[in-house]
């Protein structure tokens, strides 16, 4: 919208700026001033009130002065009798093109302008041309006649015609006059309406067309990164749908989401792929690829009652003998054949330390033989195997085994069977019993064809047309071949040379072994094998994967060790006086480091000595470390590096000490007899430390002036740095890190009013009950002592 001011409107209308003024406050009703701008409206009323006042009847006379085209040269006309102005709407400053005849009061003068033939003749560019006439209007106050003068023009176009004929100079650099020249010539062009809908345009196509990748959750200030938006953006949409979050808060996918639908882009679900998604198959197997696959049979129970020997009878081997105690060292798999079919079977260790190994076993396994003395019956570890075994959701078989002997009551363990749900198939249930003697043979044939019989019932299968995958069921560290891990294949198929990584232990399969010592160079579904290559020994229970990346089986292994210590270090507990037994009762202690610091050195010595006596065949007692003076930073940390205790003798810790042991967990106990110290490491190593009380700090003074006063004795004015010194509180004197006495408050005041208590920040004035060589620049420690249990 163009709008002119209101003095350019009256000098292109020749009115009186103050006339003009007037009119259109009369018009608009407003105020006007000189400077105003006018709008359309008002300009179109301002225009139609001069029109109507400048109305005339006709206009002849008007049309009578217009000069001939084809007069000569130049020519003035007559004067024409004056009519009235009529208005016309002007442009506030005039375009520097060829003007029109425009409307103008009759009394000015016309004058007709014609280029003259030998100014023509002398034009630089000599091509035909007809006489070009230009009529001015002379009625106006302020015309230029120079500047339609065609002679200026044709120069300035001749100009122009060299210029673009001459050539340039190859390698010559355009030069500029001046700033104003190089400024103007580097100008960018002005950008139209056009050109700038349509760059509006494609930034919305390309807002529109933004795709962002979301994870399940992600924070505020993450999104407005993907979003290429401000956060406080985000943070403004979050608000309008409830969700109060800062810029370092993580949200999830469908908050974000939403979000970003809001603020214009598409979403798209980000899925992180996790290594073991990349180095690992994942995909269910087809019904179509399954085969039968051998039963894996797993032999439980009580300690003693013949698990080994009935696998002995069964292998018709005998592996007994080798065995330390009558317990089995380590767990074994074997492989028999019984009626062209394959039976794969597990021994697990009877006793109750190899629990938790006796579970995983169950977990590997198919059918579960429950090995049960005929003349013993249920015993408490065969109730574990019970639990274990319905845990790992396999079938239980029952073996009453030693059968030959005269006490034997297979009766009576029936009996017991079923107060834990395994009903004998003779009494209406659904679990086998089979009678055995494995030192006679008696029905071993019978179990085997049960194992059998539940296998075909079950209908094992596997796919073996696949990379392998499986269990590690035991390892161990030869000094000949290294690493040496017995592992069950439960899908796929193993090949030597293949990569293989179980737990934190990568390898390649460099030879793989059967229970009886043949080299395979496959292994199929439950098969147990033996094989080496392996970086590192693995762990029972691990499972191990036949992987192609060998690099990135590599670099999963590194990341699985890292967890691990970082879990381990979580779990890790500091040694204290009050779970030392405890430490040594889980086989975690086997050595108590202690630093002993003390007020003189021969105190340190003997606390050391004596101390050290202490050691016994469980834990060894060891002072790392003896010294003189108040404990201090150094020792602390020397504690925490070595998982040691502090014991002061006549000392304190200073204030950056303790700060010190209380963020690093290190225990300080401090004592003013030695006896006190070795005693409470004694009954802390026969987990029999029970302390009863405690002391606890209340606050800290130290002792900036000392009155003498006949009718008070000894007064300490001292200031309380820390907590606060009250009345009941025992009073410790420190000098120089060295305890020097502990005493009751006899007195204390502020000014001359006796207080309860003072608080830190404040002066106040303290006696004491007994001690009274009380200097400048000691420390009074306020304590109480407060009765506690574990």
């Amino acid at each position: 919208m163009i709008k002119y001011k209101l003095s350019d409107v009256a000098k292109d209308l020749n009115i009186p700026a103050k006339e003009l003024l007037e009119m259109v406050s009369e018009l608009t009703g407003e105020a006007k001033k000189h400077t105003s701008p006018l709008t359309d409206a008002e300009l179109n009323q301002l225009f139609e009130k001069l029109t109507t006042q400048n109305e005339v009847s006709s206009l002849d006379a008007y049309l009578s002065s217009v000069p001939d085209p084809n007069a000569p040269a130049v020519e003035q006309n007559k004067p024409e009798e004056k009519e009235p102005a009529k208005p016309q709407a002007a442009p506030a400053k005039p375009a520097p093109q060829r003007p029109q005849q425009q409307k103008a009061p009759a009394a000015k003068r016309k004058e007709r302008i014609r280029m003259p033939k030998e100014e023509k003749a002398n034009r630089p560019v000599p091509e035909k041309r007809e006489v070009v006439t230009v009529t001015v209007d002379t009625r106006v106050s302020d015309v230029n006649l120079d500047k339609f003068n065609e002679k200026y023009t044709d120069l300035a176009n001749t100009k122009n015609v060299e210029n673009r004929r001459k050539p340039t100079p190859a390698g010559n650099k355009q030069k500029f006059g001046n700033k104003k020249n190089r400024n103007q010539t580097f100008q960018k062009k002005r950008e139209t309406e056009a050109e700038r809908l349509q760059r509006i345009q494609l930034e919305k196509a390309r807002k529109a067309q933004l795709k962002v990748s979301i994870p399940d959750e992600i924070t505020v200030g993450e999104l407005a990164t993907r979003l290429k938006v401000n956060v406080a953006q985000v943070i403004k949409k979050l608000m309008g749908l409830g969700v109060m979050a800062s810029i370092s808060e993580a949200i999830d996918f469908d908050t974000a989401s939403l979000v970003a639908e809001e603020l214009g882009a598409k979403v798209e679900h980000e899925v992180h792929v996790t290594i073991e998604e990349r180095l690992f198959e994942v995909d269910e197997d087809k019904e179509e690829d399954l085969e039968e696959r051998p039963p894996v049979v797993v032999v439980m129970g009580h300690v003693d009652h013949g698990k080994t020997s009935i696998l002995d009878a069964i292998r018709k081997t005998r592996v007994t003998a080798g065995e330390a105690g009558g317990i089995t060292q380590h767990i074994g798999a074997y492989q028999v054949e019984k009626n062209g079919k394959v039976i794969t079977f597990l021994d697990t260790p009877g006793h109750e330390a190899f629990t938790s190994m006796r579970a995983r076993g169950a977990n590997l396994t198919d059918i579960a033989v429950l090995v049960v003395a005929a003349d013993d019956g249920i015993m408490p570890q065969t109730v574990e195997s019970i639990n274990h075994a319905k845990a790992a959701g396999v079938t239980v078989i029952v073996a009453i085994n030693k059968m030959d002997k005269p006490t034997a009551n297979p009766t009576h363990v029936m009996e017991q069977l079923t107060q834990y749900e395994l009903v004998p198939e003779e009494w209406g249930g659904e679990t086998i019993c089979v009678p055995v003697s494995a030192l006679t043979g008696q029905g071993i044939e019978d179990l085997l064809e049960n194992i059998l019989l539940v296998a075909e019932v079950k209908e094992l299968k596997a796919n073996p047309n696949r990379r392998a995958k499986g269990a590690v069921i035991e390892a161990r560290l030869d000094k000949g071949q290294g690493p040496v891990a017995t592992i069950l294949v439960q899908k796929g198929t193993l090949h030597q040379g293949d990569i293989v990584i179980a737990g934190t232990a990568v390898g390649r399969v460099r030879v793989m072994r059967d229970d009886q010592a043949n080299v395979l160079k496959e292994a199929g579904p439950s098969t147990p094998v033996e094989i080496t290559g392996l970086t590192e020994v693995p762990s029972a229970g691990d499972i191990f994967d036949a992987v192609e990346d060998e690099k990135l089986a590599r670099e999963l292994a590194d990341k699985r060790a890292a967890e691990a210590k970082e879990k381990q270090f979580a779990a890790y507990k500091k040694v204290t006086l009050d779970n030392l037994f405890s430490q040594i009762a889980e086989g975690e202690r086997k050595e108590l480091a202690i630093i002993v610091k003390a007020d003189v050195q021969g105190s340190a010595e003997a606390v050391k000595q004596s101390l050290e006596k202490l050691s016994n065949d469980e834990v060894r007692v060891k002072v790392i470390h003896a010294g003189v003076g108040a404990i201090n930073k150094s020792d602390v940390m020397l504690a925490n590096a070595g998982n040691a205790i502090i014991i002061g003798f006549n000392v304190r810790p200073d204030p950056i000490a303790k700060e010190e042991a209380v963020q690093a967990e290190v225990e300080m106990r401090m004592y003013r007899v030695i006896y006190d110290a070795i005693n409470d490491v004694t009954d802390a190593m026969k987990g029999m430390l029970a302390p009863k009380y405690r002391e606890v700090e209340l606050g800290r003074a130290e002792v900036r002036n000392v009155f003498k006063i006949s009718s008070a004795g000894t007064i300490a004015g001292c200031y309380v740095q820390e907590g606060k010194i009250t009345r009941s509180a025992k009073i410790r004197l420190v000098r120089d890190g060295i305890v020097i006495t502990e005493d009751e408050i006899d007195s204390l005041r502020r000014f001359k009013d006796d207080v309860k208590e003072v608080a830190a920040g404040y002066e106040c004035g303290v006696g004491l009950e007994k001690f009274s060589d009380i200097k400048e620049g000691d420390v009074f420690e306020a304590f109480v002592m407060e009765e506690y249990r574990d």
